[in-house]
């Protein structure tokens, strides 16, 4: 059998691999992308988002997600679930119904789209006779009521979304019993809101755009009642009891009409412009929430004065005296309470609010005096200013993660301590079986600190860096304080704020370190910032150092932006990361690579102009490299200048236009006839053959020219204990890879702990590598004598972590973006590499080492890299050897700022940013997988009101036996679930043992 395995083939690794890899997308953090569509079921308390591209999310407790997408990537305009049941339906803006079911597979809870249906009109018609404009679903569950643009309203029976033509209610037969003169003056127009009476299933209020108000008998077919509005209507809600509804309306009013039996054109009670007497925005939605104590919750949407507030975004809530209208930073798509859904109730007792804005959730406890916000569990807003960096550290131990969650609970003392209330359905995922955290560095200079254990990315704790610097803003400002006189009373509440106070702030690189608490975080301004936990909050001086990297070389001349400025004098840091020295760099350029070793406490900081070392103990500066190459002006132009080389690149291009134009014409007159050309073709393609059977596979590779720009750019940075001068003595070392192809290797002489404070560090430039094709070096690992990577700084003093060997030989593995290379150490002799470039014409992007584990057994796991390209493809490539152990396509390569934002974890799974507000999760490793698994039971309501819980199969099954009038298909459904149940096991043991023990 060996003769026929092709070369490389070993079916023993084949199993092996099948145990250890397997790619999964598994969960997407974060807020969604442009929500357009808000629903709520207070029977199953699940909460439902649709956005722009079509995708619906389902929330309940925290863990339970589920997630669909319409084939049609269009908007989603409305959710409505369907009463009593785990069933929704979706309009989308393409005008199609879509009946969504959850249903269970494999134990757990699954969300998928049973039916879709476009309602169509007469031949001829236009489209606006059937564009939906309202849905309601009838509290029979049997039917939908969809009103449209015509002033129609059609009767779709469920789920096989039958039109029922007999019922549809036409606008002839509403205007049938309306005075002739408010026919005359206003017609129907498009159907706006319809409400189902609370107390009495056969009647529906019907609200028209232009005003006109009716309650429509579903038995009889007719208006029982009609309300004349005089302003153009935005919705309608029912009070409790059904004996009022109250309609809001363009003009930013609002009118509370009673429903009685005798008057059939009943004048309305109260109409109020809360925010008058000057012109308002409409008031587009509201609720009516009655109480114990007889005070009403009057909550609605917009409403403010157009002249001084027509662009804000509120929500205002009315409680007696009590009077507050919620600001929010984007715009409102929808909200809901969560009140008491008990039929038995007298009274809603609203305990709750729920806002969907375009860039966050935020939910106000309505319980609480001074009702304040409630922390979110889930649907973080990511992006409240702009992610601009990310850092994952894996298996926190546990007394640094109770100080992070200490320093998060003090800031988080404004918010409610009420439970989550969306709690809907039950989370049967396994614990994580380790912390994790994924840190998120942000423009406006702060660093997020969330739990990425998990299914829920839950915010712990935030970290500010704009303390130590001198801004526009002041940090003690409260936007949030109120005048005792203002009016109206706004209140500003989230999180969202994409504006920052000075772009320098922003943080580029993290690197923080588990076991001593040490963090170090750089920005865009040059400045290095190296922090320790502290649970109190204190007052200090924070040390400063500068770091000249240009070294006083002449004819050098910084474009960018000036540093930031610093506090004078001490600084008062509330409890948590507290910096204690700041490094800044000269010139201030984007720090482009950071590392840190806590055990050496030493800080290595890179720029586009060289790299430099701090002894962050002694507050000391070590040594500095510039790495700048003479041709490298770009270098000095900075991200933020507006000067850039526009002059130089026109004068490149017009060159290159010329140079063409020249060979083109050389080409034209050297050729003396048309054999000649023939022949010079012929032996060019002779030529070309003869190279591509040299090496078939792989594709030529220019070597770089020194002259490119940015060559000096420092790509990463790498601390290691190895052997570099000779093979009998190792030693501390800094390794430095550039944008140029060059490795610089420094060896460090650190003291002795007992003289740590007494003797300076002291660094001496060791090596210097020049990678032949000149590509940008994106990563350096040493193995040691084990072909195993060398372990974290402090991680063999933790004992998690084996010592590394020191017996056998190390060797170094650079990754550039086009190929990996071993060499042998201290020699530096190249031993074995692998071509990623030439053979499959794509480029490094992100490299890390990961440790995968078997799913079949706990006893073998190895270390491998993952390699992220441009090409959005997800390579795994084994250590020591370079073999290519599989590949997976994961992001898109149209999406550059996926594959840029990639982080990669210890453990084989990974984060990319897939809209500015969400991450995706991605799993490698068969080990390794978090994911949603939650279950959502299909409730039944029985005739006392009480909740009980079965399985859909058999409510569909009692449904269908207990009904005598369903069609023909619900009637075939019935047959097939009650065969269904007659072939399972378990039902027909309690069959028979019921039927024994009646015996």
């Amino acid at each position: 059998m060996r003769r026929f395995l092709r070369p490389g083939h070993d079916p023993v690794r084949e199993r092996l691999k099948r145990d250890l890899f397997q790619f999964n997308k598994t969960v997407e953090h974060g807020f969604p992308h442009q929500p357009s569509a808000l629903g709520y079921s207070p029977f199953l308390r699940l909460m439902a988002i649709g956005t722009r591209s079509g995708a619906i999310k389902l929330y309940g407790a925290p863990g339970v997600e589920f997630m669909g997408l319409h084939e049609e990537n269009n908007t989603v305009m409305q959710i409505q679930f369907i009463p009593d049941q785990c069933q929704l339906v979706t309009l989308l803006d393409d005008n199609s119904l879509h009946l969504w079911s959850l249903k269970q597979h494999s134990g757990a809870s699954e969300l998928r789209e049973e039916y879709r249906f476009t309602l169509k009109g007469p031949p001829g018609s236009p489209p606006s006779a059937t564009q939906i404009t309202a849905v309601l679903p009838h509290s029979s569950r049997e039917v939908l009521y969809l009103g449209t643009e015509s002033g129609n309203i059609f009767v779709v029976e469920l789920p096989s979304f039958r039109v029922l033509e007999d019922r549809t209610i036409t606008s002839e037969a509403v205007l049938q019993r309306v005075p002739e003169d408010y026919c005359n003056r206003r017609s129907c127009e498009l159907v706006e809101a319809l409400r189902e009476h609370p107390k009495n299933p056969d009647q529906i209020l019907i609200g028209y755009s232009r005003g006109l108000i009716v309650l429509w008998d579903l038995q009889n077919n007719k208006v029982t009642h009609h309300f004349l509005g005089s302003q153009q209507l935005e919705n309608l809600y029912w009070q409790r009891d059904g004996s009022k509804f109250i309609s809001c309306h363009y003009d930013g009013s609002y009118t509370q009409w009673p429903v009685s039996g005798d008057n059939r054109q009943p004048e309305p009670l109260e109409n109020l412009v809360p925010y008058g007497p000057f012109p308002c925005k409409a008031i587009s939605k509201i609720y009516w929430q009655t109480t114990k104590n007889g005070l009403p919750y009057i909550i609605f949407q917009g409403g403010m004065p157009r002249a001084s507030y027509g662009d804000r975004h509120s929500i205002s809530v009315v409680h007696g005296s009590q009077q507050t209208a919620f600001d929010f930073t984007s715009r409102v798509i929808d909200f809901f309470i969560i009140f008491s859904s008990e039929p038995t109730a007298e009274f809603d007792d609203p305990s709750a609010m729920v806002v969907l804005a375009e860039e966050e959730l935020v939910v106000i406890d309505l319980k609480t005096a001074g009702w304040p916000a409630v922390h979110p569990p889930y649907l973080a807003s990511l992006h409240c200013s702009a992610i601009t960096c990310s850092h994952h550290v894996s298996n926190i131990p546990l007394k640094l993660w109770e100080r992070i969650i200490g320093a998060g609970s003090k800031q988080n003392i404004h918010y409610s301590n009420m439970p989550w209330p969306i709690d809907g359905g039950t989370n049967i995922a396994p614990d994580p079986p380790q912390r994790d955290l994924l840190l998120t560095g942000h423009e406006d200079g702060t660093v997020r600190f969330w739990d990425a254990s998990g299914v829920c990315l839950h915010l712990l704790y935030k970290l500010s860096t704009v303390r130590v610097f001198l801004t526009d803003a002041d940090p003690n400002d409260n936007m949030n304080t109120l005048g005792e006189d203002e009016w109206p009373p706004l209140r500003k509440v989230g999180t969202f704020d994409p504006y920052s106070d000075d772009p320098r702030l922003g943080i580029q690189k993290i690197y923080l370190c588990k076991y001593s608490g040490y963090l170090a975080v750089a920005g865009t301004a040059g400045q290095v910032l190296v922090m320790e936990l502290n649970d109190e909050e204190a007052e200090h001086v924070v040390d400063h150092a500068e770091a000249d990297l240009l070294q006083d070389q002449e004819g050098y001349r910084w474009k960018g932006h000036e540093k930031l400025k610093t506090r004078d004098g001490p600084v008062r840091f509330e409890a948590g990361f507290q910096p204690f020295v700041l490094v800044q760099c000269q010139p201030p350029a984007v720090v482009t690579s950071l590392a840190l070793h806590s055990e050496w406490k030493l800080v290595a900081f890179g720029t586009s102009h060289g790299f430099g070392l701090f002894d962050h103990q002694q507050k000391r500066l070590v040594f500095v490299k510039c790495t700048l190459h003479p041709s490298d002006q770009l270098a000095l132009e900075g991200p933020l200048s507006r000067v850039k080389s526009l002059k130089k690149s026109l004068r490149q291009s017009f060159r290159r236009i010329r140079r063409s134009r020249v060979s083109s014409r050389k080409r034209r007159g050297g050729s003396g006839n048309a054999s000649e050309v023939q022949e010079a073709n012929a032996k060019f393609d002779q030529d070309t053959l003869q190279e591509m059977e040299l090496a078939p596979v792989q594709r030529k590779i220019e070597a770089r020219s020194a002259e490119d720009s940015f060559t000096g750019f420092v790509r990463t940075l790498y601390f290691a204990d190895t052997f570099l001068r000779d093979s009998s003595r190792h030693c501390p070392s800094l390794w430095a890879g550039t944008n140029g192809g060059t490795v610089y290797a420094f060896c460090l002489r650190v003291p002795p702990a007992e003289r740590r404070m007494d003797e300076p560090v002291r660094a001496e430039q060791a090596k210097e590598i020049q990678l032949m094709h000149r590509a940008p070096v994106v990563g350096i690992l040493v193995l040691d004598g084990r072909s195993t990577p060398l372990p974290e700084p402090l991680e063999v003093a933790h004992d998690l972590s084996k010592s590394p060997d020191m017996q056998g030989s190390h060797q170094l593995l650079v990754v550039s973006e086009e190929q990996f290379k071993v060499f042998t150490l201290p020699k530096v002799s190249s031993k074995l590499k692998l071509k990623l470039t030439a053979l499959e014409g794509c480029r490094v992007r992100k490299a890390t080492v990961a440790n995968f584990g078997s799913c079949k057994t706990d006893d073998y796991s190895e270390n491998d890299l993952a390699v992220l390209t441009n090409l959005g493809d997800i390579q795994i490539i084994s250590l020591p050897f370079l073999k290519l152990q599989i590949r997976y396509p994961c992001i898109r390569k149209e999406d550059v700022s996926g594959i840029a934002s990639c982080v990669f974890t210890k453990y084989g799974q990974g984060f990319y940013l897939i809209s500015p507000s969400e991450f995706e999760r991605f799993s490698l490793s068969t080990k390794w997988l978090v994911e949603p698994r939650c279950i959502v039971d299909v409730p039944e309501v029985t005739s006392n009101n009480h909740v009980h819980s079965k399985s859909g199969m058999e409510n569909a099954a009692r449904k269908s036996r207990n009904s005598g009038d369903y069609g023909e298909d619900e009637r075939k459904s019935g047959r097939l679930m009650e065969h269904a149940l007659l072939n399972d096991e378990k039902v027909l043991k309690e069959i028979q043992s019921t039927l024994e023990g009646g015996k």
